[in-house]
């Protein structure tokens, strides 16, 4: 399996996207510093993915949210994400 996915910067509130075949350790290496872009802003949080059966469509899909351009439209992407994954405790 394949991911596209957004990071939130603690320090800074920056979003970063991206994709790869492992979210888990994508993300240990950008808390690490092991990722050249993002090592400043660090600690980074998840905050969205989604799965894809193959690369080329989690870099489609990369592709297309870094083209939504705004803020607010990411931020509506997550906050619909998050939406989704609510638990009733009723």
């Amino acid at each position: 399996m394949f991911y596209t996915y957004i990071l939130k910067s603690y320090k800074e509130g920056s979003y970063y996207i991206g994709s790869c075949e492992n979210v888990d350790k994508r993300l240990r290496l950008h808390n690490q510093g092991f990722v050249t872009s993002t090592k400043r802003y660090k600690p980074w949080q998840l905050v969205y993915s989604e799965k894809f059966d193959n690369l080329i469509g989690a870099r489609r899909r990369e592709a297309q949210i870094k083209s939504l351009k705004k803020r607010s439209a990411v931020e509506k992407l997550i906050r619909t994400f998050q939406n989704l994954y609510i638990v009733d405790p009723r």
